[in-house]
Order: C-alpha cells, then sequence, then structure tokens
C-alpha cells in the first residue's frame, strides 16, 4: 500500500556510511513507500568498522528544523532516533508537545554496534522522564531496554518484564527487541491490552548495520500508512528478516542491510 504522499519523519543522527540513522531511515521510508523528511540532531563519523566521532547539532538548528517541516508538511508519523544530550531531548519534547504528531516511534538510541556511547550519561535521566513517556511506541533492543530498567535481560521471559516496566513509564506501546539473545529472532509487544510475541528464523548473516533504525522506521512508515500497531510491527519484522537476508558486503566490517532488495533486478524504461 504504497502512498508517496503520505509525508513520514525521522528525527536522528547522520551516519556517514549511509548504513544507520538518517540515511538508513530515509531509504526505509522510501522503500515501504512513503514520503521522508529529516531533522539531524548529529553528525557521525563512521563506517562499517565502528563510529570514530560524534559532533551535536545546536538546539536552535534542530528546532527550526522541526518548525520548518509541521509549519509547511505535516508528518503522518515521527521517528526519533539518536538524541545524545539532555538539552537536545528537552527541546524535542517541547517542540513535539507543540506540534502533537499522531504517532511518534521513539528508538531509544544508546550505544552503536562497535560500542561507540552515542547517548550522554547524562541525558539517559531525561530519555527516561520526558521523551518515553510521550511516545506512541518505543522500540529498544536487549542492551536499551536493560539500560533503561536495570533489569538483566537473558530469555524472553526477562524481555517481557523489562517490557512492561518500560510501559508503565507511560508509553503506549512498547516493543522490545530480542535480536542480542541466543536462538530464534523474537520480539515482544507490548500494551494495555496487547501481549503479543513475534517470532521470525534468526538469519546468520554478519551484516547488520542498521537493524535497529530499520526496523523503527518501517513501522513509522506502516503506521503512516495506517496500518495497526500488531500489523505494522509483523510487516516491519517482515521486512528487516528479508533486508538481512539480501544484506551484503560493503566496507571491510558489518556492512548494511538491503532496504531496497524489494527492487533488486528490476528494469525500468527511459
Amino acid at each position: 500500500m504504497r502512498n508517496y504522499r503520505v509525508p513520514t519523519l525521522t528525527i536522528a543522527g547522520s551516519d556517514s556510511s549511509g548504513g544507520a540513522g538518517i540515511q538508513a531511515d530515509l531509504k526505509t521510508f522510501s522503500a515501504i513507500g512513503t514520503y521522508g523528511m529529516s531533522v539531524i540532531t548529529a553528525v557521525t563519523a563512521q563506517n562499517t568498522e565502528g563510529v570514530f566521532a560524534v559532533e551535536e547539532l545546536s538546539g536552535e538548528i534542530i528546532k527550526s528544523q522541526i518548525k520548518a517541516i509541521f509549519d509547511d508538511i505535516e508528518p503522518a508519523a515521527v521517528k526519533i532516533g539518536m538524541v545524545s544530550s539532555p538539552e537536545i531531548i528537552v527541546d524535542i519534547v517541547n517542540t513535539m508537545k507543540k506540534y502533537n504528531p499522531s504517532f511518534l516511534v521513539v528508538d531509544p538510541v544508546m550505544i552503536s554496534k562497535s560500542g561507540y556511547s552515542l547517548l550522554k550519561s547524562e541525558a539517559k535521566e531525561n530519555l527516561i522522564k520526558y521523551l518515553i513517556p510521550m511516545a506512541y511506541l518505543v522500540t529498544p533492543n536487549v542492551p536499551e531496554a536493560e539500560e533503561i530498567t536495570g533489569i538483566k535481560i537473558n530469555s524472553v521471559t526477562d524481555m517481557k518484564v523489562a517490557g512492561k516496566k518500560i510501559f508503565e513509564l507511560g508509553p503506549k506501546f512498547v516493543l522490545v527487541k530480542g535480536g542480542h539473545l541466543d536462538g530464534e529472532a523474537v520480539d515482544v509487544l507490548i500494551g494495555e491490552n496487547i501481549f503479543e510475541v513475534f517470532e521470525t528464523k534468526r538469519i546468520n548473516r554478519k551484516n547488520t548495520h542498521g537493524t535497529g533504525c530499520t526496523i523503527s522506521s518501517a513501522i513509522t512508515a506502516y503506521l503512516a500508512l495506517g496500518y495497526g500497531i500488531k500489523e505494522a510491527v509483523e510487516l516491519s519484522k517482515k521486512y528487516i528478516t528479508e533486508a538481512i537476508e539480501h544484506s551484503f558486503d560493503i566496507g571491510h566490517g558489518v556492512g548494511p542491510v538491503h532496504h531496497f532488495y524489494k527492487f533488486e533486478g528490476l528494469t525500468f524504461s527511459k
């Protein structure tokens, strides 16, 4: 159900290698069939081998980007990714309260796959206190859920316990992503009257750069297109699974997933 007239917005950091962050979000929005827009919060120097430097943008330019978008093109859904400082989080929270988007998906990006800290320690409190409670959906992976709750997660049962604790912070839904655990790829969706487990076969590929950004932006796009939360999660899990399955080697480290695998092999007439 593609509709490129449906606008979706990502508020996140830039990945110079194109596999995660803003770049992965925009690729995902396009692949699923929405019109992608972006607000950049930070510029990172990174590639498939890791993150080497991060420079935040000022709160004023971040707020100005958001205002420019909402004053002209109101997004049907908004995804928030890397917001590394307490001041940036407060600025974004205040602007989101002003514009009140229908769907706000928060991906609590804390640590890169290579172990680089993308969230300042003093910002965690603002993330938990202000940003998570206003979200329609929060999508932590296992390490992020552990960081938010203080609960050690070794099983799907632990994921449910941690997810319930995050849900009690105030978001409408929580999706705890279990990709860091052994066994099949299991995610747990928790809401007021929802306790759903999504399980797919684990794809044995090393190229998984940007998976967290990709699934959260996929859910954002499907919500914007009018799908309910369970169907949006199910379709997004299918999308990321197939994107991993079709991932490819590029660079010397952990390569990206294939955001446009569905279009591979298509030819277009001039």
